[in-house]
């Protein structure tokens, strides 16, 4: 059987956040035990005293914590350039079997200069495609027959070049995407390759978005 000190260490790991403001004593501990008093008895099948949580919550120790952050503040130093693209499209497709033998057609007729923006990501059930403006016409005219599921316009991307350590670095997704929660700024599409990561935002959100990881770079 579980004892209290898993339980609340359980819950505080599997709530985002929590554990990182609670080292930098951003949360009321004893506000904290109450509120999450009712799962820790839930999951244990007994009643417990608010103390007992709160002591529980006390006695999380931050060494991993730390060692992530310490690591990911190395991590951020070694973040290369950043290339910013605008007036972006993102169209959703549902899967089919003339689906991509469309999008191969389109690839193969568009010009593939610095003004273009092509990217393809194939799902189980629907594939997505990011495009810039000067493309749109053409994919319109080649998926015309395809089932579009959504399609949104007026976005922007940032492409972060991560240096080749992210392989071995755990978080490293979670420490870029964290600040942008904390922005409140949704995060339309994620694209990523094995040294590239971009994220497709909205265009009112970019000027933000490219402060936020400037700052990262920095600290």
């Amino acid at each position: 059987m579980k004892t209290i000190q898993e339980v609340v260490e359980e819950i505080i790991s599997q709530t985002p956040f929590i554990e990182e403001a609670l080292h930098d004593k951003l949360v009321n501990v004893s506000s904290l035990a109450r509120d999450i008093q009712g799962d820790v008895e839930s999951r244990l099948g007994k009643p417990v005293k608010t103390g007992a949580v709160m002591m529980a919550i006390n006695r999380i120790s931050p060494s991993q914590l730390l060692r992530i952050r310490k690591n990911i503040k190395a991590f951020s130093l070694e973040l290369k350039d950043f290339i910013v693209r605008s007036d972006l499209h993102d169209y959703t497709y549902k899967n089919t079997h003339t689906l991509h033998k469309q999008i191969a057609k389109l690839y193969n007729v568009i010009e593939h200069g610095s003004e273009s923006f092509f990217t393809v990501s194939q799902g189980i059930f629907e594939t997505n495609v990011v495009i810039s403006s000067n493309i749109r016409k053409q994919l319109e005219k080649y998926l015309a027959a395809e089932e579009l599921i959504h399609s949104i316009s007026n976005l922007s991307s940032i492409t972060v070049k991560l240096p080749k350590s992210n392989l071995e670095q755990s978080g490293v997704y979670y420490f870029i995407l964290k600040q942008f929660a904390w922005a409140n700024i949704p995060v339309q599409e994620i694209i990523s390759t094995t040294h590239e990561i971009t994220l497709v935002v909205k265009e009112a959100d970019i000027t933000n978005s490219f402060s936020i990881l400037i700052r990262l770079k920095s600290r």
